[in-house]
């Protein structure tokens, strides 16, 4: 029966580009997403791996509106979830959810839809924990039966694995979908911009994919239009507060920097374009907050901060005024209109974010996991143009960020759980702390291309072994004319290929008081 369903959707596949463009109001698929569609489209299990520019949703969005059935989206943020149903109903998807802020009698209607025998609902969205209730796992086995039960998609899939940055217990529980919903087995896309190897391997083995129904893809882990660097603070004189002068007076080189280059490019014309987005991690709310009033107070720059202290709705507003590409904030009280619109955040300014034209990401201090590193760093440059990458690195910093995942450690080890709790927490912990040092390697390496770091550190090596399919090299970065014309890996594209082994041997001197680090288990 499953073969032969699976035939049928081969034979009959629909005009994918049709519905590209007349449904989803694109030109064009991006390179790898026709393949991924496809794929889900015969019915095949999905595991994606890409970064956050590259249209993760459309992979099960589509293949679920060329569909008859039912396809199931479990999101783990209501904010994310929200974002994706919005856009859907939008260009007249028709698309439903199901929350903790569903009304009683439209989460009835919905659910009276989906036991119909015949949904007009093409996309639900729930969580995980709706999926874990008994409730619900009889309605999806009852739309299964019907054989209405098109597909399941699993956003941000490595929150499944207790070794991921964003484990979420509710995850773990959706190896049930595969063990109970068979006969034919239902089609699963798991899909993620953040799992390492053993990530990956968690994700296949709890979901239950079986290797001759899964096919894998994934895009570089290191985004090729991004320009990766680290700055050393022990270049301007070692000072434990986190938003000192020296590192003040070094960004605002690196944005004054950034506006040259605009202004020799376009000339008077620069005056009249919308301002640059940027967007600067930190990690505390009182960072945020004074960081970007004293980048307020400078010439050309609009900045706000943007926390979970903050309330709903003005998160959502200051969100909306930065994300709007298209709108520039008139001149006050006699300041130029601004260059720069800049967002100063903790992580809560994360999964969802929708502005393909964010030209700079900068972490004020190391990040904490080097998965949130990447997909952080991946929020520039998502409309393909030359964007960058900035972290301030200081062994001040890394020793209290090291110490503070230590009391961590001990606390959970102290605490009056059950074992097995104590365990799975430990385990999670261990993980966070892997994760960092991952971080320091990155940010410590003097000797390698940034680009290749990542895709070493990430595993990129790895799914390529195991048969991963890749976007061709000529789609991803440049043509393979161009490609062989570049002296060094990345062309460039950091600040190890920039600058050369000179200068940053005259970095790595600079920070070889904290090469103990190797011995003290850190790398």
């Amino acid at each position: 029966m499953a073969d032969r369903r699976r035939l049928e959707r081969r034979t009959s596949r629909p005009d994918l580009e049709f519905y590209l463009h007349r449904v989803f109001r694109k030109q064009a698929f991006r390179p790898l997403q026709r393949e991924v569609i496809t794929a889900a489209v015969d019915g095949h299990d999905v595991f994606l791996q890409a970064s956050t520019s590259f249209g993760k949703s459309l992979c099960f969005q589509l293949p679920a509106v060329i569909s008859n059935g039912l396809t199931i989206v479990i999101c783990p943020l209501l904010a994310l979830m929200m974002d994706q149903v919005n856009a859907l109903q939008a260009i007249g998807v028709s698309v439903s959810t199901i929350n903790s802020n569903t009304p009683t009698a439209e989460r009835r209607m919905i659910l009276d839809d989906m036991l119909s025998g015949h949904p007009r609902t093409r996309l639900l969205y729930i969580t995980p924990e709706l999926c874990q209730t008994d409730s619900f796992r009889r309605n999806l086995q009852t739309v299964h039966k019907q054989g209405q039960l098109t597909r399941i998609a699993i956003d941000e899939a490595h929150c499944i694995s207790e070794w991921g940055h964003d484990f979420r217990p509710a995850y773990q529980e959706l190896g049930w979908l595969k063990k109970n919903l068979t006969n034919p087995p239902v089609p699963i896309s798991a899909l993620t911009a953040t799992a390492t190897p053993r990530v990956r391997t968690d994700i296949i083995n709890i979901l239950g994919l079986s290797s001759n129904q899964l096919r894998l893809f994934n895009t570089p882990s290191a985004r090729p239009n991004i320009h990766y660097e680290v700055r050393y603070l022990d270049e301007f004189g070692e000072d434990d507060t986190p938003y000192d002068n020296p590192q003040l007076d070094d960004l605002m080189e690196y944005l004054n920097a950034i506006r040259a280059r605009r202004q020799a490019r376009f000339g008077e014309e620069a005056a009249r374009l919308p301002p640059m987005s940027g967007i600067i991690y930190v990690g505390l709310r009182t960072v945020a907050e004074q960081l970007a009033n004293q980048l307020a107070t400078k010439k050309s720059i609009s900045a706000v901060a943007y926390h979970a202290g903050l309330a709903p709705q003005d998160r959502t507003n200051i969100q909306a005024m930065w994300t709007s590409s298209k709108s520039q904030p008139q001149p006050d009280n006699g300041k130029p209109a601004p260059v720069f619109s800049i967002i100063v955040a903790t992580n809560a300014f994360g999964m969802g974010i929708d502005n393909p034209h964010v030209r700079f990401v900068v972490h004020w201090t190391p990040p904490r996991s080097f998965e949130g590193f990447v997909q952080e760093s991946g929020r520039a440059g998502r409309d393909g143009r030359a964007a960058a990458s900035l972290v301030y690195y200081s062994k001040a910093e890394r020793d209290r960020i090291y110490d503070r995942m230590v009391r961590d450690t001990d606390n959970i080890r102290n605490r009056g759980s059950s074992k097995s709790h104590i365990a799975g927490l430990l385990k999670n912990q261990e993980a966070r702390v892997d994760s960092f040092k991952k971080v320091v390697r990155y940010c410590e390496s003097v000797t390698r291309c940034r680009h290749d770091l990542i895709k070493d550190l990430f595993g990129d090596f790895e799914l390529e072994e195991m048969g991963s399919q890749q976007p061709p090299s000529s789609q991803v970065a440049r043509s393979d004319s161009f490609a062989a014309s570049c002296t060094t890996p990345c062309d460039y594209a950091c600040d190890f290929c920039k600058e050369g082994r000179v200068a940053l041997a005259k970095r790595k001197r600079k920070m070889e008081a904290a090469s103990y680090m190797i011995d003290e288990g850190y790398v």
